[in-house]
């Protein structure tokens, strides 16, 4: 598996690599009323309106500093089939996420040891800790990054591959 690393808030994560479609510079978005305050909003991209997380609010720290090195990472995955509610889920959904330092693409394989999932109900999308040449690295699920509710919200505004209905 290929993770791509960065930080939030000075501590190193990484995601999925296969999860990543293209790391652009930071953006402005369009802020969204009565969502939570890591959902900073929506930006274009490629034509469509993709919700933007900051990763460090995810968190629970500050939210992610304003640099040079401060990048939108934009994933895709496909939801689970069903929501909580019992409703169909919606198709694949786009993402993009704010993190700080995107650094490099480095191989599970180089790492020396990990600890198992977290899963902790407060924060689902906690996943592995590698230790890599250099440190640990927590992974993050995107997957479950939203709750399902939001998700299914955000995921009727934002389709990916479309514009708005």
């Amino acid at each position: 598996m290929q993770l791509l690393t960065f930080s939030v808030a000075g501590q190193p994560y990484a995601i999925e690599s296969r999860r990543v479609i293209e790391v652009l510079p930071l953006v402005p978005a369009r802020p969204l009323p009565q969502v939570p305050d890591y959902v900073l909003g929506i930006f274009t991209y490629r034509g469509s309106l993709v919700p933007l997380v900051d990763l460090a609010r995810r968190l629970g720290v500050t939210a992610a500093s304003e640099r040079l090195s401060t990048r939108v990472i934009v994933v895709e995955y496909a939801p689970p089939a069903e929501t909580s509610a019992g409703e169909a889920a919606p198709g694949p959904v786009r993402l993009g996420l704010v993190a700080e330092n995107v650094i490099a693409i480095r191989a599970a394989e180089e790492a020396a040891a990990s600890l198992p999932p977290l899963r902790l109900p407060a924060a689902e999308y906690l996943d592995r800790v590698f230790r890599l040449a250099g440190g640990t690295v927590q992974l993050i699920d995107v997957t479950r990054l939203l709750p399902a509710d939001l998700l299914a919200g955000i995921a009727t505004v934002a389709p990916a591959g479309g514009n708005l209905p």
